[in-house]
């Protein structure tokens, strides 16, 4: 029986459905919170109860951590489930939940501020023998020192802002002639993006991968590691693609990266989901990035090939509980895939494309799971990140789990919208992905525009052309259309003339 009785989910959207499933078959009364912009949204709906916070933008509704908190002493909630961005990493937030008597289900508020800071997390870290990449140790802002520095290290070098995150405030710098203009623009954007415009600067990694480690810890002191996740293939620093466990990590590898992931949860003394990044070089030397105190975007990865469900296991840490599982019982089954379902436009350097969902069918079968927020004839609002959903596979082994996710994107119709599930058809089916011989640059070296646009065999002309007479409704003096993008979708044509 669970000690929390009720919880309210400070989130929107796909995370806010995915936590309330979970604390309903945990018997756990759910509160959902919303913006006039997500009146009519499932999660909305699938809540128990349901809280107005304001108009749309999020500083009008989602943010506001005092009126959140009021409604959790109006409904007498025992909980607060924070979701990923929005507050989840507010470290002042998660002090006035607890301050409030309510139980925060994440970290202390102690261990977000300090992993909060890049450079404090650097710092924090450094006593327990991290690998860790050359760099500053503490925030700068003189340029001429700083030209020094960057000199020392060698170019390139990566200037990031140590408040950030998502790529921004963050610079490569190739040489000491374009210096200054970079730092200045760095700075500029961490003050605009965060309030704070702190940098550092580190060594530029050629060919780096984004492996990450996700950790679990109690309030007991236990602290194990579920493995890894390659997040490699990224636009504007941002991932599209995760997959568990990577290609490249050997047993070995995993062990030392999970170890060293699981001292870096204990220099903070950790407690809840958290996740460890590390960049990984060509050699496959790994080094410490950052620790995100909240759960991740592509936990369902970890999920699949562990068994285990985060969020349950972060609502009975949050409850006091130890750990019901030790580090020798946890092990790898099979091959998990999630492509994030942006509403953005490949074709146009990934610009968001905002609209309403006219056709919205979800791909079904065993080993499928979509995660999302929407239904059929709703609109994709421009107030927040322009995320459909996340598409998530499970198989056997790294082949069929690749096959299995691109029948299930040939599933999934969406129409009225551009989205990237034909960037992400792309990318599992280009050599470098299927070979496991890819880095953060897969963007920037494999994809152009043009990748994405159809090109018809004659054969497939000729049967295109006898389907389009079959089609042809006489009634209406037109063709019958058969869904998906602009009505017509190669798959869905393909599949009728098998």
């Amino acid at each position: 029986m669970s000690k929390i009785k009720k919880l309210l989910i400070a989130n929107r959207g796909e995370i806010a459905l995915r936590i309330m499933k979970t604390a309903k078959q945990m018997g756990i009364s759910t509160v959902a919170v919303y913006s006039e912009a997500d009146r009519n949204s499932p999660h909305v709906k699938f809540a128990d109860e349901a809280v107005l916070l304001g108009p749309p933008p999020s500083n009008q509704s989602y943010l506001l951590a005092d009126k959140i908190i009021a409604a959790c002493k109006d409904l007498e909630v025992d909980a607060i489930h924070p979701g990923y961005g929005f507050l989840s990493e507010n470290a002042g937030f998660a002090k006035k939940v607890t301050d409030a008597g309510i139980i925060f289900v994440g970290p202390s508020p102690e261990a977000i501020e300090v992993m909060g800071s890049k450079l404090a997390a650097k710092q924090a870290v450094a006593k327990y023998g991290i690998p860790m990449v050359p760099g500053t140790d503490e925030a700068i802002s003189d340029i001429p020192a700083a030209k020094v520095k960057a000199a020392e290290i060698g170019y390139p070098i990566l200037i990031k802002a140590s408040a950030g995150g998502g790529g921004k405030g963050m610079r490569i710098v190739n040489s000491e002639e374009e210096f200054e203009e970079q730092m200045q623009r760095a700075i500029s954007e961490a003050e605009s993006a965060f309030g704070d415009g702190a940098v550092f600067i580190e060594k530029f990694i050629t060919s780096p991968r984004h492996i990450e480690i996700q950790v679990l810890g109690d309030q007991h002191g236990n602290i194990v590691y579920l493995f890894e996740r390659e997040c490699s293939v990224q636009r504007r620093h941002q991932k599209v693609i995760e997959e568990a466990p990577s290609a490249v990590v050997s047993p070995e590898m995993r062990k030392a990266m999970g170890e060293a992931a699981v001292k870096v949860a204990k220099a903070c003394d950790y407690y809840g989901a958290g996740t460890v990044e590390f960049i990984v070089d060509e050699k496959l030397n790994f080094y410490f990035l950052e620790m995100n105190t909240r759960l991740q975007v592509e936990h369902p990865v970890t999920e699949m090939i562990t068994g285990k469900d985060l969020v349950q296991e972060q609502i009975h840490i949050a409850e006091g509980n130890p750990l019901a599982f030790k580090q020798e019982e946890l092990g790898i089954n099979g091959h998990s895939i999630e492509v994030r379902v942006y509403a953005e436009d490949p074709k146009n350097n990934f610009l968001p494309d905002i609209g309403k969902l006219r056709t919205y069918i979800r791909p079904k079968g065993a080993g499928i799971r979509v995660d999302d927020g929407f239904e059929q004839g709703m609109d994709i609002p421009i107030y927040y990140d322009p995320m459909i959903s996340k598409l998530i596979v499970h198989d056997e082994n790294r082949d069929k789990a690749i096959q299995k996710m691109i029948l299930a994107i040939d599933d999934y119709q969406i129409t009225g919208i551009e989205t990237t599930l034909a960037f992400c058809r792309f990318v599992l089916e280009h050599e470098a992905f299927v070979s496991g011989e890819f880095d953060t640059k897969f963007v920037e070296k494999y994809f152009s525009p043009e990748k994405l646009e159809i090109k018809w065999t004659e054969e497939e002309m000729q049967l295109l052309a006898g389907l389009a007479v079959e089609m042809f409704d006489r009634s209406k003096n037109q063709l019958v259309p058969l869904g998906g993008t602009d009505g017509i979708r190669r798959t869905n044509w393909k599949n009728r003339l098998i």
